[in-house]
């Protein structure tokens, strides 16, 4: 089964190796049909610690890193809309395999 790829924003990176990413959905109203936004936050595994609050970032689903982190940050999109990628595919691979 393919992994979810989500995209977002960082809103907190206080903790080591952690991002809060602010991930936003429109669906619409259940009555109404009018389109509305729901959000979540996910907590990521970063690292590096590369991703700063404000970034626009892509995160994977993995296999549980900590309690709350079963996503990682694959890449982080740039206000010009080119990608950075932030860690090899392999390398976040070793760190949840633990």
């Amino acid at each position: 089964m393919p992994r979810r790829i989500l995209q977002g924003t960082a809103v907190s990176t206080k903790g080591d190796k952690t991002v809060v990413v602010l991930v936003e959905r429109r669906v619409p109203h259940p009555l109404y049909g009018k389109i509305i936004r729901r959000s979540k936050k996910y907590h990521a595994h970063d690292e590096a610690n590369l991703v700063q609050e404000g970034d626009v970032v892509r995160i994977e689903e993995c296999a549980p890193v900590s309690k709350l982190k079963t996503w990682r940050v694959v890449e982080r999109v740039t206000p010009q809309g080119a990608i950075e990628a932030l860690a090899p595919a392999g390398a976040a691979e070793g760190v949840a395999a633990r």
